[in-house]
């Protein structure tokens, strides 16, 4: 019988069993809030790539040579022929689910994301759609992974998801102009066997690649989960905002109004990758902390290794972390981030009158924190020792003596007279500027998107950034303050993975001619400087020379 016909014929006998869709949008916000409240609680989830390519130790998907090129160095592409066929030779005889689900409560991580099946089309399940899985005939293991994982999951009461790419590199029909309805016909069939086969699901995890909900018919598929799966939490890569939003490989904004998910990987490539360079301890917590303190959930991958192990020094991390957490969870997990927006400083996070602060770093041995209104009770620091606490309508100062300070992480509990959700977050970057959300343009953009735009340079968050093309060794900066205004002071936050700035000027616009007003080499992170008082409307950064693109995350003008 054609496959195609075998595929449709699964696809209506499953739909025969799909109850009534469950619609988010007819849930009021306090059934949504019940609903996502374990998941915003746990703050700290698993996320696991995997699948035949890890014989290569290349990235999943995105070295299958061919049309898709251009993921990594051209020496990382594997044929698409090779490629396709590694599954013939994939038998991870050391594979435990148990292990690994071990693994991640011991890390102290809440959930477990599974990659059911990557752009490379490999399903790592017992699908009827394709004959391109784990479980078909030509594999030497033959083993539901899937299955598996979320029979240990369950046993382990781990809440447990899958992730799931709607492209698929390795189809004949995805997105060609006649064959694209029964690909569409495909995806349904997979996930509603996702969603039927292997008992609760709580995370759905979509990879679009940018695709629309058009293009994949992503109505649908939401429809076809909450259907079968009413109260599983499913993110925005349907190209439908759905859930939550999932910044990758970096550190969401602060955003308490709708929830978000930082996806990061332990190591640098999201499949396993012999001798890849692995984040340190300190990395790791960091990341966890800012994700906590912006209000988000990390979702931090592994990449086993071929032998179905996850590696040895990973687990190590992982350990690592979670001794951590059984130590100081309580100021992540059931947290919410704030009131004090994250930086370099560090991030806040609290639980109903209780604000822990996390401190990465002490300038000038206190933490200055903006005015909150609330009046702070008590403190104390949760390793122990000695901290002092002012609090005045200015401000806050928070000192700690260096032998009680902790390498990574500082953690002072501050005891408000009121609940800490009450009060509007604020920024604890430092000193207000008058350049803030001003007008700014630059000689240069990266690649002209304005994600790197001159205003990210302005907008008064450290984690943006302007940044010029590859290969510039001049730029300049230029902000106009909408009037003139009087200034004394400069700072300028060079983008830590890349401090090239080897000289520059400050200068500002006199009639048409600009005036050097500060002529230095090297800026780094952190850079100020005071001058006697300045009175301009334009103010420029003008960089003579670079070892390679500049990128500055902040520039501040202040009095």
């Amino acid at each position: 019988m054609n496959r195609h016909l075998v595929f449709a014929a699964a696809a209506a006998l499953l739909a025969a069993f799909i109850p009534p869709s469950t619609s988010v949008a007819s849930e009021t916000p306090v059934e949504r809030d019940a609903r996502l409240a374990w998941w915003r609680e746990a703050r700290f989830g698993m996320f696991i790539h995997w699948g035949s390519v890890s014989l290569k130790g290349t990235e999943i998907g995105w070295s299958r040579g061919g049309e898709r090129r251009g993921y990594g160095s051209q020496g990382d592409q594997i044929p698409a022929e090779v490629y396709d066929n590694l599954y013939r030779e994939f038998n991870p005889t050391k594979f435990s689910a148990r292990e690994w689900v071990a693994i991640a409560k011991a890390a102290g991580m809440k959930y477990m994301v599974f990659t059911s099946r990557h752009h490379d089309g490999f399903s790592m399940f017992d699908t009827k759609a394709n004959d391109y899985k784990i479980t078909a005939p030509e594999s030497p293991f033959r083993r539901d992974v899937v299955k598996e994982l979320a029979d240990a999951c369950h046993e382990a009461g781990l809440p447990f998801g899958v992730y799931y790419s709607q492209p698929n590199w390795q189809h004949p029909d995805a997105f060609t102009p006649n064959r694209h309805g029964r690909y569409l016909d495909y995806l349904k069939t997979q996930v509603r066997e996702l969603c039927s086969h292997y008992g609760r699901f709580d995370v759905f995890w979509f990879d679009g690649l940018g695709k629309s909900a058009q293009d994949c018919d992503g109505e649908e598929l939401v429809k076809i989960i909450r259907g079968l799966q009413p109260h599983i939490i499913i993110n925005n890569r349907t190209g439908l905002p759905e859930d939550h939003d999932t910044p990758e490989q970096r550190v969401g904004k602060f955003q308490n109004d709708r929830p978000w998910e930082s996806c990061i990987t332990i190591c640098n490539q999201w499949a396993w990758k012999p001798n890849d360079t692995m984040k340190s301890l300190r990395q790791c917590l960091q990341t966890l902390v800012l994700c906590a303190g912006g209000d988000g959930n990390l979702l931090f991958n592994v990449g086993p290794m071929p032998t179905g192990e996850i590696e040895a020094r990973q687990v190590e991390r992982l350990k690592e972390m979670g001794a951590w957490l059984k130590l100081h969870g309580k100021s992540i997990y059931g947290t919410r981030g704030g009131p004090f927006k994250p930086g370099k400083w560090g991030a806040s996070t609290h639980l109903s009158s209780t604000v822990y602060l996390h401190v990465f770093g002490w300038p000038n041995d206190t933490l200055t924190l903006p005015a909150i209104p609330a009046k702070i009770v008590s403190s104390k620091l949760l390793s122990g020792g000695q901290v002092e606490v002012k609090q005045s309508d200015q401000g806050i100062t928070v000192s700690v003596p260096k032998q009680d300070r902790q390498e990574i992480d500082t953690i002072v509990a501050l005891e408000l007279d009121q609940p800490a959700g009450g009060i509007a977050p604020v920024s604890a970057a430092g000193k207000s500027s008058l350049a803030e959300g001003k007008k700014a343009t630059a000689s240069n953009v990266f690649q002209k998107q304005s994600h790197y735009g001159p205003g990210k340079a302005f907008d008064g968050d450290e984690d943006t950034r302007w940044a010029t093309d590859a290969g510039t060794k001049q730029a300049w900066l230029e902000v106009d303050l909408s009037q003139p205004q009087t200034f004394t002071r400069v700072t300028i936050d060079e983008w830590e993975g890349g401090h090239r700035v080897q000289s520059f000027a400050l200068q500002f616009k006199s009639g048409d001619e600009w005036k050097t007003f500060h002529q230095g080499t090297t800026l780094g992170s952190n850079w100020e400087k005071t001058f006697a008082p300045i009175t301009a409307q334009q103010v420029r950064l003008n960089i003579l020379q670079a070892t390679d693109g500049p990128t500055i995350n902040e520039m501040g003008i202040g009095r």
